[in-house]
């Protein structure tokens, strides 16, 4: 029965984590009540609040709770294998993988929410920050420093030299969805910004 019950209660917590988040980033933090995310859930209000004290701290999960998604692109930043002879082939493939998670719809709707309340929230703007982006930027700057250590870059600020590769690469794409409310590109165009970020990049530090 206790089992039963745990169940039941982590199912609900689930579905109002997911309702929270749909509703978070359609209406934004301050245009989203409790009674949206509950309806949403298909629980009652007391039931939210039984699960998470305030709106504030639903918020907090569920932006931190998306922080973890990134495990994947750690992954295939760190896996960059020492082949010279493959290396632009490499890097455009990681830059076309990059682009098209960093520009999904959702994930730019999350950017823009946490931008939006970034005076509001700034510890909680800052540790997603670290736990995110910086994460991959700090793993792609480990993985230049590997590929210089082989002789096929020549890098002196690994980190500086990981921030002008994702700048390359996500600088349109990204600036458009964020003043014009979405996703404003073409797949032929990611094609292009990760082929021309390529070659700018070993223009600089091949």
């Amino acid at each position: 029965m206790a089992l039963n019950e745990q169940g039941r209660s982590a199912r609900k917590r689930e579905a109002i984590m997911e309702a929270a988040t749909a509703v978070f980033l359609e209406k934004g933090y301050s245009g989203t009540s409790m009674d949206d995310i509950a309806r949403l859930a298909a629980v009652s209000k007391q039931t939210v609040y039984k699960h998470f004290a305030d709106k504030e701290k639903l918020f907090a999960e569920i932006i931190l709770a998306t922080s973890g998604r990134i495990d994947g692109m750690i992954d295939l930043v760190a896996g960059i294998p020492a082949d010279p002879e493959a290396l632009e082939g490499n890097l455009h493939r990681l830059a076309r993988q990059f682009l098209t998670a960093l520009t999904q719809p959702q994930v730019l709707q999350l950017r823009r929410l946490i931008i939006a309340n970034a005076d509001t929230f700034p510890d909680l703007g800052t540790a997603w920050y670290e736990q995110g982006f910086e994460r991959v930027l700090a793993t792609l700057a480990a993985t230049f420093q590997r590929l210089a250590d082989e002789g096929l870059l020549r890098i002196d600020e690994p980190l500086l030299a990981a921030n002008h590769f994702s700048g390359l690469l996500l600088w349109i794409p990204v600036n458009k969805a964020m003043f014009t409310g979405g996703p404003r590109h073409t797949e032929a165009e990611l094609d292009h910004y990760a082929a021309a970020g390529v070659r700018a990049f070993l223009a600089a530090y091949r």
